[in-house]
């Protein structure tokens, strides 16, 4: 009997393409590709397939008891973690892709430097064609910086922040681990602890019942004065109604927010007027930029190896803790 793999995907290119087909001929799979426009005759195709590489639930909850993996495209996992119903075999092995950390990292930076430098009070000023007094700025050079999940993108946004000057860098994760990217880790049971510290605060979180609200208004409180607040994790770990307040009231500088809940915003939630705030839609990470993409196919090839020869996936997700 043949093995087989579906591949439904929008952002591969003929290259990619290749690289798969060649994997999956080494690996002794056969392998069809189908766009999120062919759902219909990918879940046929499906039915006779041992793995699955693609990014939508419905796709998933189609296959059939007979699928052993499934590797979604995507870094965040929460709800294949958090619905077991969209496997129809229960021991089908979840893989994600933890290649969003240079997109996401370059995003992280460009908002700090517009938080640092003022830019959405410029901006505010520009509209009204007012030419505003110079306004007092910060730098990432000799500045403090404290980042919310020690993973893939954290490390990678420590890395860039290192390599700007900053003066010190705390992590905050599960475990506490040392990391050669922080000067610092903390267990997240000292995140009380550290928050009256964290000047600037970055959340790089996966979505999951432990991050839920981690960031809540008693939290928000603990934050010095002045503090600016980023998340390029899940709109979840924040407490938007009070992340609003904070910022209205002057209590925090700033944040920049490219996740929140819902997705998309509604044009009359609050949220789009909070003073001080840079809002993006979900774009820090996603399919589009070239080296992402490659490094996506790169990794579900790797795995691919891995799963043909018996070894453990490098990008397998523990469901029972989210990620």
């Amino acid at each position: 009997m043949s093995r087989n793999i579906c591949v439904v995907q929008d952002f591969l290119n003929d290259r990619h393409k290749e690289q798969i087909r060649k994997a999956a001929e080494a690996a002794g799979f056969s392998v069809r590709f189908f766009t999120s426009q062919e759902q219909e005759d990918a879940v046929a195709y499906l039915q006779e397939c041992e793995v699955l590489y693609a990014r939508w639930p419905e796709v998933l909850r189609a296959a059939p008891k007979t699928l052993q993996w499934y590797c979604c495209s995507l870094a965040g996992v929460d709800i294949y973690c958090s619905d077991p119903t969209l496997f129809a075999n229960p021991d089908c092995m979840l893989t994600n892709s933890n290649v969003y950390g240079v997109t996401i990292a370059e995003h992280t930076v460009m908002v700090t430097l517009m938080l640092l430098r003022r830019m959405p009070e410029y901006e505010d000023a520009v509209r009204r064609r007012h030419w505003p007094e110079q306004l007092p700025i910060r730098s990432i050079r000799d500045g403090s910086f404290t980042i919310l999940g020690t993973g893939d993108i954290g490390r990678n946004v420590a890395d860039r922040l290192r390599g700007m000057g900053a003066r010190s860098i705390t992590g905050v994760s599960r475990s506490g681990r040392a990391d050669n990217a922080f000067d610092r880790v903390f267990p997240i049971e000292q995140l009380d602890e550290v928050l009256p510290q964290a000047g600037f605060l970055i959340l790089a979180l996966p979505g999951t019942a432990e991050t839920f609200h981690i960031l809540d208004r008693r939290r928000l409180a603990l934050l010095p004065q002045g503090a600016y607040v980023v998340n390029v994790g899940r709109g979840t770990a924040i407490q938007q109604d009070a992340i609003i307040d904070a910022l209205n009231s002057g209590a925090l500088a700033g944040a920049a927010l490219d996740v929140m809940v819902p997705e998309p915003l509604p044009a009359e939630d609050p949220l789009w007027g909070a003073k001080n705030l840079i809002l993006t839609p979900h774009v820090s990470g996603n399919m589009t930029l070239g080296y992402t993409c490659d490094r996506n196919v790169d990794l579900f090839c790797e795995d691919l190896a891995n799963y043909a020869a018996g070894r453990p996936l490098k990008a397998l997700v523990d469901r029972s803790r989210g990620y």
